[in-house]
């Protein structure tokens, strides 16, 4: 006998913890009967009874006038495919950006090391000088054939 009213004292305490929560989770203007302060005294003062009256009298009704929200899966959703589409188009106009920085740094890079380069002279052939010009076989005037 004694185990049934422990059991009894313990679902009565849990029952009113449960409607005591309810309770604070409900909506004020969505409460029926009593406003919301008095629910919580008539839970707390009658604990079995104030349960079940907040359950029959006080929660709030199931309202049917606001439609059910309807679970969908992604790809169904249209707001999440437009925020993929912007998710995507910021992806690829990073991509875009850093392959346009990275040619740009190549760039700025072959151009520093051309900077850097000493400037080569470039190999000329000897021009001939005017005696060079008047001699066909391009001899010096100390030649043999001159003596």
């Amino acid at each position: 006998m004694v185990r049934i009213l422990i059991f009894a004292a313990v679902v009565s305490v849990a029952l009113t913890i449960y409607t005591l929560i309810e309770c604070a989770r409900a909506e004020r203007s969505r409460i029926r009967s009593l406003p919301k302060p008095a629910w919580f005294a008539v839970i707390i003062l009658l604990p079995l009874v104030g349960a079940g009256l907040w359950f029959l009298l006080g929660r709030p009704a199931a309202s049917h006038d606001a439609p059910a929200q309807k679970s969908m899966a992604p790809d169904d959703d249209e707001d999440f495919l437009r925020q993929l589409e912007i998710w995507r188009r910021q992806q690829q106009r990073e991509a875009d950006l850093k392959a346009r920085e990275q040619d740009l740094t190549k760039r700025e890079e072959a151009q520093k090391a051309d900077d850097a380069k000493p400037a080569k002279p470039e190999a000329k052939e000897p021009k001939p000088s005017a005696e060079h010009k008047n001699n066909p076989e391009g001899s010096d005037s100390a030649s043999p054939d001159s003596e």
